[in-house]
């Protein structure tokens, strides 16, 4: 009977690794997603309010890749 709630709490903590894995998986995509999309957003809107069409969406547009691949690189440091 110890065999059995011993092979339970390891199942259970394996599940929990597995969750917490996926959990920050998830984080680093989501991050990633936010920061380029605020960068378009920033700049098509930019664009319409100064009628300057591509300029500002290019350089919010790299400045949200930029800034996920930061945020990506300050998030995995943390794992």
């Amino acid at each position: 009977m110890g065999e059995n709630k011993h092979k339970e709490n390891e199942h259970k903590s394996g599940r929990r690794k597995t969750l917490r894995s996926l959990s920050q998986v998830s984080q680093l995509g989501a991050t990633a997603i936010v920061c380029v999309a605020l960068g378009l957003f920033l700049g098509y809107w930019l664009d319409s309010f100064f009628n300057t069409s591509p300029i500002f969406l290019i350089v919010f547009s790299l400045l949200g890749v930029i800034s996920a691949i930061k945020a990506m690189i300050d998030l995995a440091k943390k794992l």
